[in-house]
């Protein structure tokens, strides 16, 4: 679809052609996602493109572009409490993609090779692959949690980290206005922002990448170039030689940081010792979290069909709870009006997604959860048929018949997590 037909930089201060905007418009709409505080969604925008584009393309290269407030969205966190995300108008991502699309070429560059979080061609199954060879090789880890990073980095040594990326002075100043850009609250109030980037906006997982990458890829690659780890956004796994060695290097992250004017997070930074078969020292901490995995001790096959203890990641505890809180809150076993083949088609892209993210390390961890979603169809069953409400025992057996000859209904059940 062709929407501009005008010289596209002629005579404009910032050199943004028209069809960088309409590519970033493309990649917003593949991502998705809600409209911001002018209430407009992908949908409206879209309704009015040629109009909506053009007049974005026409403030961004005058220089008049200011973008709206952000709009405060809460959601649950899996320790208690609610994250803050920050979304801008759908018009407002179009113009961050822009500037993403130009900078963030450059930047892939000069990135960590162990920095895994929202870059091209990363992924955090390659984080956790990596983390598990590592802990394999050391002994010793240091699961490093940054106390509320989004919502604290500097405004002043971001925009100076980004001046090593950039001399275009129009960069600059939009990057500082989404910055600054005053988050909406709720009850409609406006709240002054000096510090963070927020949650929700397309630039700033870049951004949060550039500022990690100064205050610690590189100034580790340079104070400590035999200490190795990876990296996904704020998620930082640190592998050590030594408990002494973890000590001292915990220490010396925590002085950087605090000069980047960030903090650790105390109650969830700590040492882990990677326990197996061939490591006999007792130590208080032997898992840790990463990326929805759990890294702990296990019991594997070694050698002429023996057992012994190895370390490695599954799906969490933590992963495995939200997935049957899920569950609980559909309150399948309450859908008698509906068929279990209308079941199955809603289930399924969820229920995919999860075997295809948490079944990449042990996939068969997964069971317990799967049989809490098991137990909701036997109630399903239960509830459905009036004959077998007051036998559990026959409504598993219906269940398990059903799953004998239709193996490929639900998703779960086609990976073999069939109800026992």
């Amino acid at each position: 679809m062709e929407l501009f037909e005008t010289k596209q930089t002629k005579g404009r201060t910032v050199p943004i052609t028209q069809s960088q905007v309409l590519a970033a418009w493309r990649k917003v709409r593949a991502s998705g996602g809600s409209g911001g505080v002018d209430g407009k969604s992908l949908p409206e925008v879209e309704s009015d493109l040629r109009n909506e584009l053009y007049r974005l393309w026409n403030r961004m290269t005058s220089g008049s572009y200011f973008p709206k407030a952000v709009k405060a969205t809460f959601i649950p966190k899996d320790g208690g409490g609610q994250r803050c995300l920050g979304i801008p108008t759908v018009l407002d991502r179009v113009a961050q993609q822009v500037v993403k699309d130009l900078l963030e070429p450059g930047m892939e560059m000069i990135f960590h090779p162990d920095s895994y979080g929202y870059r091209p061609e990363k992924s955090a199954h390659q984080a956790v692959a990596q983390c598990n060879q590592r802990c394999k090789d050391r002994a010793w880890v240091i699961d490093l949690d940054i106390k509320g990073f989004f919502d604290n980095i500097d405004h002043d040594l971001l925009l100076k980290a980004l001046q090593k990326h950039t001399d275009a002075q129009w960069v600059l100043l939009y990057v500082e206005r989404w910055l600054k850009a005053p988050m909406q609250l709720p009850d409609g109030s406006l709240q002054e922002r000096t510090q963070g980037t927020p949650q929700g906006g397309v630039i700033s997982p870049l951004l949060a990448n550039l500022f990690l990458h100064y205050s610690l890829d590189k100034w580790m690659g340079i104070q400590m170039p035999e200490i190795l780890f990876e990296r996904y956004a704020d998620d930082m796994v640190i592998h050590c030689r030594s408990e002494q060695e973890a000590s001292s290097v915990l220490k010396a992250i925590k002085d950087r940081l605090e000069s980047c004017k960030l903090e650790l997070h105390e109650q969830k930074t700590k040492i882990v010792y990677c326990k197996r078969h061939n490591r006999t020292q007792q130590h208080p901490n032997v898992r840790f979290d990463f990326l929805g995995f759990e890294f702990k001790p296990r019991k594997i096959q070694m050698w002429k069909g023996r057992f012994g203890l190895g370390y490695g990641p599954a799906i969490s505890t933590k992963s495995q709870k939200k997935m049957a809180q899920y569950f609980r809150k559909m309150k399948l076993h309450r859908a008698v009006n509906v068929e279990l083949t209308k079941l199955a088609r809603d289930l399924a892209p969820r229920l995919r997604g999860w075997i295809n993210y948490f079944g990449e390390f042990r996939r068969w961890s997964m069971h317990r959860v799967f049989r809490v979603l098991n137990d909701r169809l036997v109630s399903w069953v239960r509830n459905k048929y009036k004959r077998l409400r007051d036998s559990i025992v026959q409504a598993r057996k219906m269940l398990k018949e059903i799953a004998r000859n239709y193996p490929n209904l639900f998703i779960h059940w086609q990976y073999g997590f069939l109800p026992g």
